[in-house]
C-alpha cells in the first residue's frame, strides 16, 4: 500500500522550476554553451512531441496541427512535417500575423512546406475524422489574453472531441503566474520543454494543463550547474525531512504542542487541528478552548490533553510548549482577542491560522519565528486588495506576504506556495478538487504544527506539512473519488507519507 501511495503523487518531472523571463536568455546561452543552434533545439521539441503523441494516441490517423507567429508555431511546424513522413494525414493551421516569425520558426516553416505541406487560414473548414489536436498556437511568452482571431481558434480546438497534446504550455496560459486572462486551451497532455515553468503548477493550471510531461531536450546537464529559484515539491520528497526515529525516542523528545481555539461552536476545528497533530507525530498535544468543550474532545480524542483557556492555563502552557498553534476557531470576540495578545510576545515557533490570520489583517505585525497559512480569502484581507489579485499572481502575492509579515507563508490553494523570509520558495504539486471542503486547513495546521514540533525549520515543515496532508487527499481520491471526501477522512491515510521509510523497507 505504501509503494502506491508514494507512486499516486511523486511524478517523473524535474523538481525544479524556472522563470519563463529567464528560461528565454537561458535557452540561447545553453545552446551556445553545448554549440547548438536554437533550430536544433526546435527539431528536438518537435521529434519529442511527435514520439509522444505516438504513444499516447498510437491510433490516431488525422492530426490538426495549429501555430501561432512565434516559436512555438516552429514546434508545431516541426510536428506536423514528423506526422506527415510517418504516413499521417495533417491538416495545419496556422494564425496571421503583421510579424515576422522569428527566424528559427521561419525555417521550420519552410520545412514544412518543402515536403509538401500545405498551411490553411485559422477559418479553414475541419474535416469530421481530426482525432489529435496538436496546440502550438502560443508558447511561454504570452502576457495578456489572447487576441480574438486566436481566441476564436482556441475555443473551436476546445469544442473538438479530439485530445489536445500543447507544445510546451497550453495556448493562453500564462507561463510566469497560471493566470488565464482571456480564452485558453484545455489540453489532455502538455509536453513541457527544457525547464518547467510556475505557471504551469499553479493558478489555473490544473484546470488546463491536463498530464504534464517534460523533455529537457538533451539539456540536462547544463541546467545542473543553474540554481533554480523555485523548487516543486512532491512525495518523493518526503524522505529528505522525515528520517527514522531512534529507537530511544520518547514523547518528550518527539515534541510538546499547544494548540489555542475552538471558540463557542467550533469544537470541531480545534479537534481536527489537535488530532492532526498527534497523527503527522507529535508526543504531546494540550489543546486550551472553552470549557463545554473539553468532555466532547476528550472522549473523541482522549490522546488529547484539554484544558479550559484561561490567562493562567495560557501561560503554563506557552511555558511548556515547544511550538504554539492558534486560530482553529479562535473567533474574532475578546477571549480570541486576548489570548493570541499574550501568544504573540512569545519567541517559540508558532503557527498561525484562521481567525488569528483576520485578528492579524487587524493589527499587522512582522515576526521571524511564524508560519502563517492563509487561503485566498484571508490573503486578500491580509494585504489589503482583491481576492483576484491574490489569485492572479500567487508567488507575487506569496512574496508580498512574507515582506509584510515575515517567517514563512503557505498561500493554500490549487498549487500552494510556500515561501520564506530569505527567499526560498516552493510550489506544492499534490493535492486535489476534493480539499475544496471545510476543515482542511485545520487538519494542514496541525501537520505543519506537529513537524515544527519535532525540530524540521519552520520552511522545511510547511513543506513537508503540505506535502503530506496533499498526498493523503490524493490517496483517498485515488481510492474514493474527490466529491464527498471529508477533512477527518485524511487523518489515518497520514501514515506512509509521515513515515516514507516504510516504503524504502518495503522495496528491500
Amino acid at each position: 500500500m505504501t509503494d502506491l501511495s508514494l507512486k499516486i503523487t511523486a511524478k517523473s518531472i524535474p523538481h525544479s522550476v524556472w522563470s519563463a523571463d529567464w528560461l528565454r536568455t537561458a535557452e540561447k546561452q545553453a545552446a551556445d554553451d553545448l554549440g547548438l543552434t536554437l533550430y536544433e533545439l526546435m527539431q528536438r521539441a518537435g521529434a519529442a512531441a511527435f514520439n509522444l503523441a505516438r504513444e499516447l494516441y498510437p491510433q490516431s490517423q488525422h492530426w490538426l496541427v495549429v501555430c501561432g507567429y512565434g516559436n512555438n508555431g516552429g514546434d508545431g511546424y516541426v510536428v506536423a512535417r514528423l506526422a506527415q513522413a510517418a504516413g499521417l494525414r495533417v491538416t495545419l493551421l496556422a494564425l496571421d500575423s503583421d510579424k515576422l516569425l522569428p527566424e528559427e520558426a521561419a525555417t521550420a516553416r519552410e520545412a514544412w512546406l518543402n515536403a509538401a505541406g500545405v498551411i490553411h487560414t485559422a477559418e479553414y473548414l475541419w474535416a469530421d475524422d481530426i482525432d489529435l489536436v496538436i496546440d502550438g498556437m502560443m508558447g511561454i511568452g504570452l502576457n495578456s489574453a489572447p487576441r480574438e482571431a486566436a481566441a476564436q481558434l482556441i475555443e473551436k480546438c476546445n469544442q473538438c472531441s479530439a485530445p489536445v497534446i500543447a507544445l510546451d504550455i497550453p495556448s493562453g496560459l500564462l507561463a510566469e503566474t497560471g493566470e488565464t486572462p482571456g480564452a485558453v486551451i484545455h489540453a489532455s497532455h502538455t509536453l513541457t520543454f527544457i525547464a518547467l515553468k510556475p505557471g504551469l503548477l499553479t493558478g489555473k493550471a490544473r484546470d488546463v494543463v491536463g498530464t504534464l510531461h517534460f523533455n529537457a531536450l538533451g539539456l540536462e546537464e547544463w541546467l545542473i550547474g543553474q540554481t533554480a529559484p523555485i523548487s516543486r515539491v512532491d512525495s518523493a520528497q518526503l524522505s529528505g525531512w522525515l528520517h527514522p526515529r531512534k529507537p530511544t525516542s520518547h514523547k518528550g523528545s518527539n515534541g510538546r504542542l499547544v494548540i489555542i481555539g475552538g471558540d463557542h461552536g467550533t469544537a470541531g476545528a480545534i479537534r481536527m487541528t489537535g488530532e492532526a497533530a498527534l497523527r503527522a507525530g507529535a508526543g504531546l498535544v494540550k489543546v486550551l478552548t472553552r470549557s463545554e468543550n473539553i468532555a466532547p474532545l476528550l472522549t473523541a480524542r482522549p490522546e488529547l490533553m484539554v484544558l479550559e483557556l484561561t490567562p493562567h492555563s495560557l501561560d503554563e502552557c506557552l511555558e511548556w510548549a515547544d511550538v504554539v498553534i492558534i486560530g482553529p476557531g479562535l473567533g474574532l470576540q475578546e477571549w480570541g482577542k486576548k489570548a493570541l495578545q499574550k501568544v504573540e510576545n512569545s519567541r517559540k515557533p508558532m503557527l498561525w491560522d484562521a481567525d488569528a490570520l483576520n485578528l492579524l489583517a487587524i493589527n499587522p505585525d512582522k515576526r521571524q519565528n511564524r508560519v502563517i497559512t492563509p487561503h485566498p480569502g484571508e490573503a486578500a484581507r491580509l494585504l489589503n486588495c482583491p481576492i483576484s489579485q491574490i489569485e492572479s499572481d500567487r508567488l507575487l502575492s506569496a512574496d508580498r506576504l512574507v515582506k509584510r509579515y515575515g517567517g514563512i507563508v503557505v498561500l493554500k490553494g490549487a498549487g500552494t506556495v510556500v515561501a520564506s523570509q530569505h527567499g526560498e520558495c516552493a510550489i506544492i504539486d499534490v493535492g486535489n478538487a476534493g480539499m475544496g471542503s471545510g476543515g482542511m486547513g485545520d487538519v494542514l495546521s496541525g501537520i505543519i504544527g506537529a513537524l515544527l514540533a519535532q525540530k524540521l525549520t519552520p520552511y522545511d515543515a510547511a513543506c513537508a506539512g503540505c506535502v503530506a496532508h496533499g498526498a493523503a487527499a490524493d490517496m483517498l481520491a485515488h481510492r474514493y473519488g474527490t466529491r464527498g471526501m471529508l477533512a477527518s477522512d485524511l487523518l489515518t491515510m497520514l501514515y506512509p507519507f509521515v513515515n516514507p521509510d516504510l516504503n524504502s523497507k518495503e522495496n528491500d
